[in-house]
């Protein structure tokens, strides 16, 4: 028998002989909450903390089969559900409900559901002989084995759930949450391969020794980081335990397992992009596209006017320029820049963005991906990507980026469009991800307010700043349109 069933038999040969061995075994089958018994039990719709009272109170000595019958009924039950004549604890509660009837009797005054007492079993072929004894040997490895991957995949399923929470109830993200649930089926579908009964047979909670050894920190976290933090750690040691004792038992579980894995890295990493992102573009509510000959003014002076009126971010967005030229241009941009406060983006060109010390750059759907422009600015860098679609937004949040362009939203005077996203998009764009996003396209003070109720709080303009006699009172008034920090 399994560890488990072995002790509920040893706790009922050892208990006071005052009631039935079936009703001491049972209520030692039920002496832990989280067995397999007590689980069984309790789906068959038995209120368990009116069960047990109710067979303390089972007449004293009254005929019936011994523990050694029992065990030996549930290797047949055992044999006939899975195949397997190891008998775990959820089969000795069966054998006492298709042995005893006063149980039955009991359990369905609790509740139960009568059909779920119906044990419609096959025939077992061959008599299975207990030698006598009512501990039944499993090979000691598969028990390990068994124990293992069962505490391993309710760790993992923990984890996950712990993830899950914080990205939909902190982030309001739908996107990583829908990522935190494909892994979790994909874990689901994933343990069919190893046999979800076999597990439960061989948990053992009580015996765990692990259960009573903790860490220093152990219950200390500082902030929901520490706590999601500390969970993707235990998901991926998980998985990789998953993987590996897995290999034991079915070779396509173990594969499976190693790609959630891979998967939960991204998820590392896009949870980590979106909490930097976030943190570093707080207070970045606008954001200046700027092309020096379409601006009314001076380029430096544009900037810094923009920047006193509230813009937090500028990108430069030159495509008639060469190569010597736009370095320079980008160069002198980022020194102006820095003298106002601001951030610094370089539309399109990584290179530039690279050489000019830029804080990122701003990539089209044609431009280079997200993790190759990542591999040349570094880690720190912002990478911002333009999304026309929702489609084009899931993939750019899978991809890692930093902060997303959402549009067109209405048709603009300095670049031209194919199409009009519309203003749809933006509340798409704010229900799937949490990350940082622009809409733009052709918004100005007239039409802001539209912007903003379609659930914008962030916003990326050109020529309404660019090109007006007063950058600073245009910037003032857009950024006042915009949500509070």
């Amino acid at each position: 028998m399994t560890p488990a069933a072995t002790r509920a038999v040893e706790m009922a040969a050892a208990a006071p002989a005052d009631r039935s061995e079936a009703v001491r075994l049972l209520l030692a089958l039920l002496a832990e909450p989280e067995g397999a018994a007590a689980v069984l039990v309790a789906q068959w719709g038995v209120d368990l903390a009116q069960l047990q009272p109710l067979l303390a109170e089972q007449p004293p000595h009254p005929a019936g089969p011994t523990l050694a019958q029992l065990a030996e009924s549930a290797r047949r039950i055992a044999r006939s559900l899975s195949g397997e004549a190891v008998a775990g604890s959820d089969d000795l509660v069966r054998a006492i409900v298709q042995e005893v009837p006063s149980v039955r009797e009991v359990l369905l005054a609790c509740g139960a559901m009568p059909e779920a007492l119906t044990l419609a079993l096959p025939p077992v072929d061959t008599p299975l002989d207990v030698g006598g004894s009512v501990v039944v040997a499993v090979p000691r490895a598969e028990s390990d084995t068994a124990r293992i991957l069962d505490a391993t995949l309710n760790r993992v399923r923990e984890a996950l759930r712990v993830i899950e929470d914080y990205c939909r109830f902190a982030l309001d993200d739908a996107s990583l949450c829908a990522e935190c649930k494909e892994i979790r089926h994909q874990l689901a579908a994933a343990q069919a391969y190893l046999g979800p009964a076999r597990l439960l047979a061989a948990r053992d909670t009580a015996g765990d020794v692990g259960t009573g050894v903790t860490a220093t920190g152990e219950y200390e976290r500082g902030s929901l980081a520490d706590v999601v933090t500390a969970n993707l750690k235990r998901l991926q040691e998980g998985l990789r335990t998953l993987e590996e004792y897995g290999k034991l038992v079915d070779a396509r579980f173990a594969a499976a397992v190693e790609q959630m894995r891979y998967r939960s890295y991204t998820l590392e990493r896009n949870l980590d992009r979106g909490r930097g992102a976030r943190q570093r573009l707080v207070g970045v509510r606008l954001c200046v596209l700027l092309t020096g000959s379409q601006c009314q003014a001076a380029l430096d002076w544009t900037i810094a006017e923009a920047a006193a009126g509230g813009v937090g971010m500028v990108q430069l967005r030159e495509k008639e320029l060469d190569d010597r030229a736009l370095l320079q241009r980008a160069r002198d941009v980022r020194r102006w820049t820095r003298q106002a406060g601001v951030l610094f983006i370089v539309n399109d060109r990584v290179d530039i963005a690279a050489l000019a010390g830029a804080d990122g750059v701003h990539l089209g759907q044609t431009d280079l991906p997200v993790a190759d422009a990542r591999r040349l600015l570094g880690p720190h860098a912002l990478v911002g990507v333009s999304t026309h679609s929702v489609e084009q937004i899931r993939q750019a949040v899978a991809a890692g980026a930093d902060y997303l362009g959402v549009g067109p939203i209405f048709p603009s005077t300095t670049k031209h469009f194919d199409a009009l996203a519309g203003l749809d998009l933006i509340g798409a764009a704010s229900r799937l991800t949490s990350l940082p996003a622009f809409a733009i396209g052709g918004i100005n003070p007239a039409n802001v307010d539209r912007v903003v109720a379609a659930g914008a709080s962030r916003i990326a303009v050109s020529a309404a700043i660019a090109q007006a006699d007063d950058p600073q009172a245009v910037a003032r008034a857009l950024r006042a349109a915009l949500p509070a920090e």
